[in-house]
């Protein structure tokens, strides 16, 4: 299979960033995207809404339905996943990308923000996760892909800045744990992180990043592609990286992913 055409794609956080690349990507093959996301009315601060999005898809050739969903709430997610059932008669892929990010130490976290980590990484996963699964089952190929890391306890990883480390590590050890469930039961369960920083709005909460050393998001939704495309059977717990799932699709020069061809890239948080 080289197509995503016809299949339904339950995405999260996808108003913009690496989620709305995925449902563009997903949508020149002609397949169906749930956009769902807390952006509803557009944001001066942060572009892009459900709606924008929804209107993205369409002009790119797939189908749309824009939802207006916390992930924190459980009766949200079993709403939206029912919503999309009944307009596309199933779920075949759910893509994990929402999570908060929160990066400092610990005396400079509120409680606040530690929990809403903890709620929409880690918790929101497993709980879109749970919603998706008996429609995941009956899919012809399913897959789940989570943009988390590679799981580590390297303290260098954790010690800068715990309750952000925790949640989205958090997110690599659901994966884990449903890989190992759901596996063998024939849908594919991974994690896919990319190499080098990515210019998307999460950088304005990290002081002193160049966006000219960082990649565009296509490189990831372009990976996510040649993850979602292959046969699920026996593809599990597997923690891939954008740069790596590209390389085994023959691709040599990720210049086009530059914001600045010119200058190095930098690498990733839990990369070494």
């Amino acid at each position: 299979m080289s197509s995503l055409s016809g299949k339904t794609i339950f995405i999260t956080g996808a108003s913009r960033g690496i989620g709305r690349e995925i449902a563009l990507r997903a949508a020149r093959d002609g397949a169906n995207i749930a956009i769902a996301a807390k952006s509803s009315v557009a944001n001066p601060k942060l572009p892009g809404t459900i709606h924008s999005v929804a209107a993205e898809v369409e002009a790119a050739g797939g189908r749309a339905l824009a939802l207006k969903c916390d992930i924190r709430e459980e009766d949200e997610v079993n709403a939206s996943v029912a919503a999309v059932v009944d307009t596309f008669g199933g779920i075949d892929i759910l893509i994990n990308n929402a999570s908060a990010i929160w990066l400092r130490g610990t005396l400079d976290t509120p409680m606040k923000r530690f929990d809403l980590m903890q709620q929409v990484n880690s918790r929101g996963s497993f709980l879109c996760a749970q919603a998706c699964l008996p429609y995941l089952q009956q899919a012809a190929n399913p897959h789940i892909l989570t943009l988390a890391p590679p799981p580590s306890l390297d303290v260098k990883w954790w010690a800068p800045h715990t309750g952000y480390t925790l949640a989205k590590m958090g997110m690599s050890f659901v994966t884990l744990g449903l890989a190992g469930e759901f596996g063998p039961k024939g849908i594919a369960v991974n994690a896919l992180w990319p190499r080098t920083i990515i210019a998307t709005d999460a950088l304005n909460l990290i002081p002193g990043i160049p966006m000219d050393r960082c990649r565009k998001p296509s490189i990831v939704a372009d990976a996510a592609h040649a993850v979602l495309v292959r046969p699920a059977q026996g593809f599990y717990g597997r923690f891939l990286i954008d740069e790596e799932v590209l390389g085994e699709a023959g691709v040599t020069d990720f210049s086009e992913y530059a914001v600045d061809a010119s200058k190095q890239p930098l690498p990733d948080l839990f990369l070494d």
